[in-house]
């Protein structure tokens, strides 16, 4: 391949010479809306947990295991599309995954007990599962390593948006119009935005992989460790040297403890305000948009940090790594610090600033992967590690019903305590772990 960023050809779509022209912007925003709409669904079970528990006559452990359930195949699915994507063109990809989100929404839009329910979010889960890594890959094809920041951002912040947008609307159809109705509000957003993305959507044409750049276009901030040239060489550096690096390890977890913490507030959170803190449901379902608030500031913030230092030199280890670090590091004393606080106002203080700032880290660990993996070859680490990530999707809601079945409302305050204590060990491996720089130069020796 040429050494400096150039067009590369795709099996379909508009492959442009430099990234942030007007259609890079146009795509990047509909994939902040994909990503918006991927986390409204996932949102409506936990907005809808206690009149779904009531209506289906749950447990708590069994409410858990449902939204569990959703997980079953999201990192199985992540994995082999990321894999996939390396050779398919993603614009069809999220395509074919928007219209399958919509369709697996319906079967429990109809009605049906528990098993229509698992059902349907086992499939809505499989569908999801690559959505974050391919939408990041997509994005980032449109722009060099050294403005990936923002773009790279912005897909994270379509997570938090899409809570911040759904949940007050999803709340007030499930008040009023039951949860099965939110679902089929979910199943339409689906469809329009796959029809948005028939029109508009395309492949950009900048190959992931920031650490391929030429001498004379290096940029301040871009790993300009010597790799393999050519197309053949970069794409034959086997999967198994990414995945056994530091960096994809250190920022696998991280991401990992960050993704503990999302999955909490997906599901469980609205419960914790109401149950545990004593909100009524209409001020509940006002009150967790909070935190996702926050960890859209946090995310905007991380990423003109990180930036700024790339831009002057800093190396991805501390523009990416330390900050990074410090997000999960701040979250974790604002999650254990509740335990040390009485009274409602003060905890919900503290947690929403402890999931904000703590579940904010899945830019820092795209965009270091994507540059830490060779020309052509990140989808495949990305979607690894997503699976390894989700995977705190699968256990986080079975783990924290089962605490509330058995210690009543204090296992929703051990289940922040907890997640606390996770992003201690997540802040850790950010710090001392990533280092692309140093990984990539191990590879080439």
């Amino acid at each position: 391949m040429n050494a400096a960023p150039t067009m590369s050809e795709r099996p379909s779509g508009t492959a442009v010479p430099h990234g942030g022209g007007a259609r890079a912007w146009t795509v990047t925003a509909l994939l902040v809306v994909f990503m918006m709409v991927n986390f409204a669904d996932k949102s409506v079970l936990g907005l809808g947990a206690d009149e779904i528990r009531a209506d289906l006559h749950l447990s708590a452990t069994e409410f858990g295991l449902a939204n569990s359930a959703f997980y079953l195949l999201f990192s199985l699915s992540a994995v082999v599309v990321g894999l996939v994507a390396d050779r398919v063109s993603p614009q069809w990809l999220l395509l074919v995954m928007a219209v399958l989100w919509s369709v697996a929404q319906v079967p429990a839009a109809f009605g049906g007990g528990l098993a229509v329910l698992v059902a349907s979010r086992v499939v809505l889960g499989a569908a999801e599962g690559p959505a974050f890594p391919v939408a990041q890959q997509a994005t980032l094809a449109w722009f060099p390593n050294h403005r990936r920041n923002l773009p790279g951002a912005l897909i994270s912040l379509g997570v938090t948006l899409g809570v911040i947008v759904s949940a007050p609307g999803l709340s007030w159809v499930i008040q009023h119009h039951g949860w099965r109705a939110a679902l089929w509000v979910l199943a339409g957003a689906g469809l329009v935005w796959a029809l948005a993305w028939k029109l508009f959507g395309a492949d950009g044409g900048h190959r992931t992989g920031g650490n391929r750049v030429a001498p004379a276009a290096a940029t301040p901030g871009m790993s300009d460790v010597p790799e393999a040239t050519g197309t053949a060489a970069a794409t034959a550096v086997p999967y198994r040297l990414i995945l056994a690096s530091r960096t994809w390890i250190g920022a696998t977890l991280a991401y990992f403890t960050s993704y503990w913490s999302v999955a909490l507030m997906l599901v469980w959170l609205p419960s914790y305000l109401r149950n545990a803190l004593g909100y009524p449901a209409h001020t509940a379902g006002t009150l967790v948009v909070v935190p996702w608030a926050i960890g859209a500031v946090a995310l905007l913030a991380q990423a003109g940090i990180t930036g700024r230092l790339m831009r002057r030199g800093v190396s991805s280890r501390r523009a990416r790594g330390w900050v990074g670090g410090w997000l999960l590091a701040l979250g974790a004393a604002c999650l254990l610090a509740q335990a040390l606080v009485d009274g409602s106002t003060g905890k919900t203080v503290l947690v929403a600033l402890g999931f904000g700032l703590g579940g904010s880290y899945a830019t820092v660990a795209a965009t270091t992967v994507a540059e830490l993996a060779p020309a052509g070859r990140s989808g495949g680490p990305l979607g690894a590690m997503n699976a390894v990530v989700t995977a705190a999707g699968l256990a986080a809601p079975a783990v924290v019903g089962a605490l509330v079945d058995a210690r009543g409302v204090d296992g929703y305050h051990l289940a922040v305590t907890f997640s606390g204590a996770l992003l201690v060990i997540g802040a850790a491996a950010s710090f001392f772990l990533i280092d692309p720089a140093r990984d990539i130069a191990r590879r080439v020796r």
